[in-house]
């Protein structure tokens, strides 16, 4: 079974999380990713957060699985000049610079595809044309533009980030729609074209229910929020909702047992209409299945404080799994509160390819997350991400077919930088 982008060769130019998001995937699925990097220094996440003395760590190694690296001083003569030569063969170049840089380095647009017609200019920003668009912008700025700050929490307290890094990741996913999307169309053009991610359009693409709550707003106060049941009187903006389901659906985080010294015994529970009278029949209030006051779903709506408090009486009686167990069996639907260590340990995660241990030649075994993506008929193989500057030489000879006269001239010129010592593997 092939690949499904093999064939592809991707330049990255990116560093961080955002940028090396996108490309790692496109490796995930067979592109030929190589990652270009400063000599003696690389990528700023190798040394950030370093929890193993002299090793990368592990915020660089679990965003670049599966990519080559060259490292190359783009200031040096001889280094732009491998760096057009690698421009003319590739079909991508993915870049998450601060916005003007890749323009200072002289790679405009219009040089790019003056030089390769079919190569396809992938860039995330912080923000699109507008008053912020030269702004930099790293994971919080963006969940706070985006919309998701302002509308997580509870409505008594500050607004506050989420531990999902939908700014930096979320944007990377999205790029690598765009590029994939990019590389289909020039099967038919024959001509690349730029791919720009702004991470505030991306935030707000995965924020778009709580666009849908603003315009909702307009025509009267929103009865699946908490607030509504209590009678708080709506702003002028979509408020913070706690736990509060973002459908149709009243959902809420409950206590379960032993929540008083684990910090995740809790479950998450939804009251969907069609299960109502199992819902009913589970924590024993048979009677408000016929009850005018709990029945329909409009009139549950201003009970939800005491409904949930009654559920969770029950559910506080035994752990979040013997509760999701038994909710399963009625179709009820929930689910657990599972921590890092939960997930980890989780082992259907790892016979899935979810999460997947991989192991450093530098830093040992250690765990990450897989391609969340699976196909059929192209699976994925999760390697073990490059040591800074590791193929430098091998690009050189065989992907842009330089002679040996002509890498030692670069070589020697300083442009690489010194080649690392591969320990075995």
């Amino acid at each position: 079974m092939s690949k499904a982008l093999e064939g592809v060769k991707i330049l990255d130019f990116t560093h961080v999380q955002s940028g090396p998001t996108c490309t790692q995937l496109l490796a995930w699925f067979g592109a030929d990713v190589i990652k270009v990097e400063r000599p003696g220094a690389g990528d700023i996440t190798r040394g950030q957060l370093r929890d193993v003395p002299d090793a990368d760590s592990l915020y660089f190694t679990m965003l670049n699985h599966n990519k080559r690296s060259i490292t190359l001083d783009t200031k040096n003569p001889k280094g732009m000049e491998v760096l057009w030569e690698m421009v003319k063969i590739c079909d991508v170049l993915v870049e998450n610079f601060a916005p003007g840089v890749l323009d200072r380095m002289g790679l405009t647009w219009k040089k790019l595809h003056e030089v390769n017609p079919r190569l396809i200019v992938a860039s995330v920003k912080g923000f699109g044309p507008g008053p912020y668009e030269d702004c930099k912008v790293y994971e919080n700025v963006a969940q706070c533009a985006g919309g998701s700050a302002s509308t997580t929490g509870f409505r008594e307290g500050p607004p506050l980030v989420t531990g999902a890094q939908i700014g930096d990741s979320g944007t990377g996913l999205h790029l690598a729609l765009g590029i994939v999307t990019a590389l289909y169309h020039r099967t038919h053009s024959g001509l690349g074209q730029k791919v720009d991610c702004a991470m505030q359009d991306g935030v707000l693409n995965l924020c778009r229910v709580k666009l849908r709550d603003q315009q909702r707003l307009a025509h009267g106060p929103l009865s699946e929020f908490s607030q509504f049941g209590e009678g708080v009187p709506f702003g002028e903006a979509v408020p913070r909702a706690g736990n509060d389901s973002g459908g149709g659906q009243p959902g809420r985080i409950l206590k379960c047992k032993g929540w008083e010294t684990d910090p995740n015994a809790y479950i998450y529970f939804i009251t969907q209409a069609p299960v109502w009278e199992a819902i009913c029949d589970v924590i024993g209030e048979q009677g408000w299945k016929t009850d005018p006051g709990y029945a329909t779903p409009p009139a549950r709506l201003p009970r939800l404080n005491e409904i949930f408090g009654r559920i969770e009486q029950w559910t506080m009686t035994m752990t979040k799994f013997e509760a999701m167990d038994l909710l399963n069996q009625y179709d009820i639907p929930c689910g657990p509160i599972l921590s890092m260590k939960e997930i980890a340990e989780e082992k259907s995660l790892r016979e899935t390819g979810t999460v997947v241990e991989v192991d450093h030649p530098k830093r040992g075994k250690y765990l990450s997350v897989g391609n969340p993506i699976k196909l059929s008929n192209s699976p994925t193989d999760v390697k073990r991400s490059p040591l800074l500057g590791e193929h430098t030489e091998e690009v050189l000879r065989d992907v842009l077919k330089f002679d040996e006269n002509r890498i030692a001239a670069i070589t020697e010129s300083g442009a690489t930088g010194a080649r690392p010592r591969v320990a075995a593997e």
